[in-house]
């Protein structure tokens, strides 16, 4: 079993909050203060979890400046009102920050029992 500081156990009930609440604003049609809630709830429990520095190092890497700004611009917008443009601003710059560790994900989901012969199927596996 993994051992987690308490910080690190806080950050990961805001980043649950965060998601959670990121979710059910796009269930109820872009809702901008569900929205604007998760996503200061998702930054802030993501540097609780891997520390303020370590957040600091991750989001402004040069090679990670566009991503970045994509991720960020996008809270930005959804802070001003604009939630629909926001939200696509920021998948993009999710997709552009964290594409590295989607392998590893995929790879991961492969081992569940369920989910993994799913993903084996013909037509979703990769050929070798």
């Amino acid at each position: 079993m993994i051992s987690l500081t308490d910080s690190q156990k806080i950050g990961m009930g805001l980043t649950g909050f965060g998601v959670f609440f990121l979710f059910f604003g796009m269930i109820l049609f872009f809702d901008k203060a569900l929205l604007a809630i998760g996503n200061i709830l998702f930054v802030a429990g993501l540097a609780f979890v891997i520390g303020l520095e370590r957040t600091f190092r991750f989001f402004f890497q040069k090679h990670k400046m566009k991503a970045t700004s994509f991720f960020l611009g996008g809270v930005f917008v959804v802070l001003i009102g604009w939630p629909i443009i926001g939200v696509v601003l920021e998948i993009y710059g999710f997709f552009l920050l964290f594409r590295g560790f989607f392998p590893v994900v995929v790879g991961f989901i492969r081992r569940i029992p369920v989910l993994g012969s799913i993903l084996n199927l013909p037509l979703i596996s990769a050929p070798s």
